[in-house]
């Protein structure tokens, strides 16, 4: 299994929850309001006067074959809507209950 976290504007939302109804992955943990900024050339995301937009993140438990699918997809959408932002981060999970 692999465990995916996705941080991205949160203009993206309905973009990224069409990749995983297509992919059939079900199961995710969304958190809204997420603050952060892009390591090398992506603004701020603080929800302040100066820098308003925000950041949501999806963490996904995936089966590793649809693993590189998802990655594809999402890198994808980013060249797509490059000013948006968002990224895709994964680790393998040693255990699920």
């Amino acid at each position: 299994m692999k465990a995916v976290f996705i941080p991205y504007n949160q203009a993206q939302k309905e973009r990224l929850i069409e990749i995983l109804d297509r992919m059939s992955i079900r199961g995710f943990t969304m958190w809204e309001h997420v603050q952060g900024r892009g390591s090398n050339t992506g603004d701020p995301h603080y929800g302040s006067h100066a820098w308003p937009t925000m950041n949501s993140a999806i963490l996904t438990v995936i089966p590793d074959e649809k693993a590189e699918d998802l990655l594809r997809r999402i890198h994808a959408l980013d060249i797509q809507t490059e000013q948006q932002g968002i990224h895709a981060f994964v680790w393998s999970v040693e255990k699920m209950v």
